[in-house]
């Protein structure tokens, strides 16, 4: 999309207010950053312990959707989600 400058812009059709470890449970999903980041992240506005369960909560959902999109290769990944937590 080109804006009333002449500047491309994106559009995020994602775009959601929520908690800002949803964020940061969706950078480690698939990959993560450096180990700089989450370091520098925590640094600046620091992280409530628990972080690793809670994240692995927020990326539930999204998995399921894949799982449901694009096959059993998230399967394993869901269940063992699931399966920690139950």
């Amino acid at each position: 999309m080109i804006d009333s400058n002449g500047q491309p812009t994106i559009i995020d059709p994602a775009v959601s207010y929520s908690h800002r470890e949803v964020d940061l449970a969706m950078t480690k999903l698939f990959g993560g950053f450096q180990p700089t980041f989450y370091e520098a992240y925590n640094e600046e506005l620091p992280l409530d312990k628990g972080l690793d369960d809670r994240l692995l909560i927020y990326q539930l959902y999204p998995l399921l959707i894949h799982l449901n999109l694009f096959g059993s290769g998230y399967y394993r990944q869901c269940m063992s989600i699931i399966k920690r937590f139950s």
